[in-house]
């Protein structure tokens, strides 16, 4: 913490003294020598005294700046995707460190849920989700938390825990992107487009999959691989680039898989 050479600098931009500000707050002015010294920090209670006498908030005192930390751990989120599929023990690595540094932050914590093995440790999804919930200010970060919350919950089989963090989460039908693809102009208007684009097939491609099984549980082997097939044929009709190898791959090994259940 740098309160010392915060108090330093608001005494001067005041014009004051060392022995000025301390005959104001009643102390010595070797006790004002010392803190801006960093030897030593401000009795608790004269900290709320220093932010009003100054007019500053208890954070300026603390030389605490939101932005500049919600920079940096977003810096940190960013390498942590780096190795999110390829490497979570990494990701997951960068991000604690992350954590070490700004402990409950809730940019690192949202994505530290993203290397989470659900299946083996819901608890710890549900810890931090939680964590999230208590500190974030965002509700994006929010809403995000709540979704892995009910993944965690599922893990756990306890559907009503997950129904009840699902009904958190809003039902919205318009997005950040697909406002500004609308309203904006030039570049930044395809490039929201082109990323709401994504966003949609994606959430497409995991409806068409949920589909796909909600059809096999039921029995109903033909639906499904109509399923299936319609939707591979989206994507070539699409024409989706080598990025949706993944999503055809699983649609072609679903096809597969119905097909021997069929026989």
């Amino acid at each position: 913490m740098n309160i010392g050479n915060k108090i330093k600098e608001l005494r001067k931009q005041r014009g004051l003294t060392q022995e000025q500000l301390a005959e104001t707050l009643g102390i010595s002015f070797q006790a004002v020598s010392k803190w801006e010294n960093n030897i030593a920090f401000p009795d608790i209670t004269l900290l709320p005294v220093l932010a009003r006498y100054f007019g500053v908030s208890l954070d300026t005192i603390f030389d605490f700046n939101q932005s500049e930390i919600e920079e940096k751990s977003l810096e940190i989120a960013k390498e942590s995707w780096k190795y999110r599929f390829s490497d979570k023990e990494k990701a997951r690595e960068i991000l604690e460190n992350g954590l070490k540094e700004y402990p409950d932050n809730d940019i690192l914590l949202c994505n530290l849920l993203y290397v989470v093995d659900m299946d083996s440790n819901p608890d710890e999804a549900l810890k931090i989700g939680s964590k999230i919930l208590d500190v974030t200010k965002d509700e994006a970060l929010k809403y995000d938390a709540c979704r892995f919350m009910a993944y965690a919950y599922k893990a756990k089989n306890d559907l009503a825990s997950a129904r009840k963090v699902i009904d958190i989460i809003p039902e919205i039908y318009i997005s950040h992107l697909s406002v500004k693809a609308e309203v904006m102009e030039g570049e930044e208007k395809w490039l929201a487009a082109c990323a709401e684009e994504g966003v949609c097939l994606q959430n497409m491609m995991d409806m068409h999959s949920i589909m796909v099984d909600c059809y096999e549980e039921k029995g109903e082997f033909r639906n499904a691989l109509n399923q299936c097939e319609k939707t591979l044929k989206l994507l070539d009709l699409l024409e989706c680039g080598d990025n949706w190898n993944s999503v055809r791959e699983a649609f072609t090994q679903k096809i597969a898989s119905i097909k021997a259940k069929i026989q």
